[in-house]
């Protein structure tokens, strides 16, 4: 089976994902700077979000060109990376209505830790199919990974201590993530 359908499907599905999460900011409710001031944590949280969504399709896009093929395995574990990225926008207006309390902003960071094991459920799947060496000595370690998870986890723990300690802490995975991961690029190339 061919990838071409599948990373279409994707980039789909990710446009819309990122369509409604700017679709669900309101706007102030006067032209003055103090309600815009006032929206600004929720912008805030809606640039994180979208930053988050671009790293997952920035990763997903070079886990795919290293692919040749894809199986109906590959499908289904893109389509669960796809489910829990289709649920940010709704975790991210729940916090919003919420005011950041602290179920909606652990629930925000389980979507995320989420998102990540269904991005390594998918890695492994296309490793499956390819047999690719490469692929799987490329994602071996899987350091940044491991230590993304733990951050989604304390942080998801922490949401009921202090909200904004989880979103710092879900900024300092985005952040990590920001600097660019050349381990397939660099694998693939050697």
């Amino acid at each position: 089976m061919e990838k071409r359908r599948l990373e279409a499907f994707s980039d789909g599905v990710i446009a819309i994902i990122i369509t409604i999460m700017v679709l669900e900011l309101k706007t102030p409710a006067s032209a003055g700077l103090a309600d815009l001031a006032a929206r600004a944590p929720v912008f805030l949280a809606y640039a994180l979000s979208f930053a988050n969504v671009g790293l997952f399709w920035n990763n997903h896009h070079h886990l795919l060109s290293a692919t040749e093929r894809v199986n109906g395995r590959v499908l289904w574990a893109n389509l669960f990376l796809l489910f829990w990225l289709s649920l940010v926008p709704f975790a991210i207006r729940w916090v919003d209505e919420t005011g950041f309390a602290a179920l909606p902003t652990a629930a925000y960071g389980g979507v995320l830790a989420l998102a990540a094991v269904a991005y390594a459920l998918l890695e492994r799947a296309i490793i499956g199919v390819e047999g690719n060496a490469q692929l799987a000595a490329a994602t071996g370690s899987r350091r940044k990974e491991k230590v993304s998870c733990l951050l989604y986890a304390s942080a998801i723990g922490l949401a009921f201590v202090r909200p904004s300690i989880a979103i710092a802490l879900y900024v300092l995975v985005a952040g990590m993530w920001f600097i660019p991961d050349r381990r397939i690029e660099s694998t693939l190339k050697a």
